[in-house]
């Protein structure tokens, strides 16, 4: 069963390259998500925060079941949202 992606969030930063990885991924696979830039919210930093143990680590993405995943692999982030992972 596939998550709903609308409800898929996404912690970043501009400067951060997993998360560049992270929102291609999503990206090619017409997956919709909600950006959350932590450097320009700092509710949603105080978010990552709290989700990390103190730590401002990114990508993290929210997935609509309340799982988090932080610095997902491609393999990670396919399983968890129920789609096919390629060996």
């Amino acid at each position: 069963m596939a998550v709903d992606e609308r409800l898929l969030k996404v912690y970043t930063t501009k400067r951060c390259g997993d998360c560049i990885v992270t929102k291609a991924v999503l990206d090619r696979l017409g997956i919709v998500y909600e950006e959350v830039d932590i450097d320009q919210d700092p509710g949603a930093a105080a978010t990552v925060l709290a989700i990390n143990g103190g730590y401002r680590t990114v990508p993290t993405v929210v997935l609509p079941d309340g799982r988090v995943l932080v610095e997902p692999s491609r393999r990670t982030l396919l399983s968890a949202l129920g789609l096919p992972v390629e060996p």
